[in-house]
């Protein structure tokens, strides 16, 4: 699914794909990575849903997608973060007369820096730390979509914003009680920036 649909819950299977070595040498996920990466998005959706008390109904206002390397365009990839959101505009599908432009967020795994992370430590676990990493930036998008923070705030502010949502991921998964899960938990305690932000609105 590309950067201009609105994706529902339950669909990341038909979301994210892998089509390994499209992107040279960076290290893709393979088929039975994917597989977790999709079931740890559904349990990030679901977190961060509840968290928020955002129902079946209204998680549709919740404009994003979630693409992998394999899915990714140059301007979506990055270095030294887990994900980048990159914010598009798109017109309502049909486009009616008189309809304005939505944002619409695209959360950007970065399938090479995730797996390098799961190499240099042979304790982190793929499924806890895909689902640490969804909840946060899931948590990032719902801030945008709620006007909670704007994506295009100042270095200091958007530090601030780091920060909080940082602390809002910690919460919501502190009793999650999945496996490895803690050890994830404690590895990211302190606050870091785990994605950067890039701005294509107006882009197609």
């Amino acid at each position: 699914m590309g950067p201009g649909r609105t994706r529902g819950r339950g669909s990341l299977k038909a979301t994210v794909r892998s089509l390994v070595g499209k992107h040279g040498t960076m290290r893709s996920f393979d088929q039975n990575e994917m597989a977790v990466v999709a079931q740890a998005v559904e349990v990030a959706e679901d977190i961060t849903a509840n968290h928020f008390k955002i129902s079946t109904s209204e998680w549709r206002h919740v404009r994003y997608d979630i693409g992998t390397l394999a899915s990714l365009s140059a301007e979506e990839i990055t270095e030294g973060a887990f994900a980048q959101i990159t914010r598009y505009s798109r017109f309502p599908e049909p486009k009616l007369r008189g309809d304005r432009q939505y944002d619409f967020f695209k959360i950007c795994l970065q399938d090479h820096t995730i797996t390098t992370a799961l190499e240099r430590d042979g304790n982190l676990r793929l499924l806890p730390l895909m689902v640490y990493v969804a909840t946060h930036e899931l948590v990032h998008v719902v801030r945008f979509c709620k006007f909670l923070q704007r994506f295009d705030a100042e270095a200091e502010e958007r530090n601030q914003e780091e920060i909080r949502v940082h602390e809002i991921t910690q919460r919501a998964l502190r009793n999650l009680g999945l496996t490895d899960l803690d050890y994830v938990l404690q590895g990211y305690r302190k606050y870091g920036t785990m994605e950067v932000l890039r701005d294509l609105r107006g882009s197609s």
